[in-house]
């Protein structure tokens, strides 16, 4: 698991991710709450897949985009 060290810019607030992991077809995100969904090609779209990667590795937005957007996830734990 790649650690996310986002913080808000409009809050100063830590995000609610903590980490995440992915593959070419996949995306898992970790939560600080300590649940992680899983996003797959097959459950949201590449678009989401690919957006979902990019944000995470910038490591700015991914919590916000998976709020606003809300993509379907394959699971969660």
């Amino acid at each position: 698991m790649k650690s996310y060290f986002n913080v808000s810019p409009l809050t100063g607030k830590p995000s609610g991710v903590k980490g995440y992991e992915y593959g070419e077809d996949y995306i898992t995100i970790f939560f600080v709450s300590g649940k992680y969904y899983t996003y797959t090609v097959d459950s949201c779209g590449r678009e989401h897949i690919e957006n979902m990667k990019m944000l995470a590795d910038s490591q700015h937005g991914l919590n916000t985009y998976i709020t606003k957007n809300k993509p379907p996830f394959q699971n969660k734990g």
